[in-house]
């Protein structure tokens, strides 16, 4: 099985990098590739810009890596509530060629943050909105308290109940 994983912010120290990075290697007999969102920069998303150059080369790129995947982990970044703006320009830049951004893939969708409610913000948008651009969500998972329950060290959840229901919900999902 190939994973495409990533975190959806553009931050050098991304912390839904990490645990997207720990949720994917949860998967037995699989091939895992991470993407960092920093190589997939474009200019900010407009219809002039658009007309301008036409459909961006790096969101083609970006596509062609989700088409290799049998599986998607995604974790998102939330910010203000809402996705960064890392992950929305390429979510908009990829969606003007083709409604099926995430191409029909099965989707574990996660997030996290440094506050309590782990991202539950953007988790809720993203359930709600990638299934029509062609996500097939499996499961969700909300990480809180990012830095009270995560090891960065060995690069995993340190809270045991909470790594006990992330791998839960892979075995039973997946």
């Amino acid at each position: 099985m190939k994973i495409i994983a990533f975190g959806g912010s553009n931050s050098q120290h991304s912390i839904n990098k990490h645990f997207a990075t720990y949720a994917a290697s949860l998967f037995e007999n699989a091939d895992v590739e991470v993407l960092d969102l920093n190589d997939f920069a474009m200019p900010l998303f407009s219809v002039d810009v658009e007309k301008e150059i036409g459909q961006h080369e790096t969101a083609k790129a970006f596509l062609a890596k989700i088409g290799t995947a049998d599986l998607l982990v995604v974790s998102l970044a939330e910010n203000n509530g809402n996705y960064s703006v890392a992950f929305k320009n390429i979510f908009d830049w990829s969606s003007r060629i083709t409604k099926e951004v995430f191409q029909q893939k099965s989707m574990l969708l996660l997030a996290t943050s440094p506050g309590t409610r782990g991202g539950a913000s953007v988790l809720e948008i993203a359930n709600n909105a990638l299934p029509r651009y062609g996500a097939q969500i499996k499961a969700t998972f909300s990480l809180p308290a990012f830095n009270a329950n995560f090891d960065l060290e060995q690069n995993k959840i340190s809270n045991a109940e909470l790594d006990i229901e992330l791998k839960d919900i892979i075995k039973s999902g997946f």
